[in-house]
């Protein structure tokens, strides 16, 4: 199976391990999985962006450890949609914050004669105060990148 990702990927941290992990898991043994990663236009908003190598390197380390490198694709993706409407994937693993993206993309999938993506929807993964993590409360120091409070 062939599946798809896309994030900002500011901060690694737990939430976004867990997207990566459900994606392989829902590609299985020999699927491959391909990671977009923002670039361009759609980071003006961020206040505080890691270099996109260094976001890209990040994920490769991580692939690495769980022996997921040699499934990946990592490309760089310039809009909510990245290559998800053109591409031949079936599937698209998203967050509650991005599933409304995910049917747009299945819009316009149909649109150009193309099957829609299966949509397998995680979680938030939540912090010790069961508020969402997310890169921009590790980067106010609400909390690590587990979503600890107390580190």
């Amino acid at each position: 199976m062939r599946v798809c990702i896309g994030g900002t990927f500011n901060i690694l941290h737990k939430g976004h391990k867990y997207l990566i992990d459900k994606a392989f898991e829902t590609a299985g043994e020999k699927g491959i999985v391909f990671i977009g990663i923002t670039e361009g236009e759609m980071l003006k908003k961020k206040k505080f962006l890691t270099p996109f190598d260094q976001r890209v390197n990040a994920i490769k380390k991580y692939l690495s450890l769980k022996g997921y490198d040699k499934r990946a694709d990592i490309k760089a993706i310039y809009d909510k949609y990245g290559l998800a409407v053109d591409r031949e994937f079936d599937a698209i693993v998203v967050s509650p914050e991005t599933v409304k993206n995910a049917d747009e993309i299945n819009k316009n999938r149909i649109k150009i004669g193309k099957k829609p993506l299966m949509i397998v929807q995680i979680p938030y993964i939540l912090a010790d105060d069961n508020k969402p993590i997310s890169s921009t409360r590790i980067l106010d120091n609400e909390i690590d990148k587990e979503g600890r409070i107390d580190r």
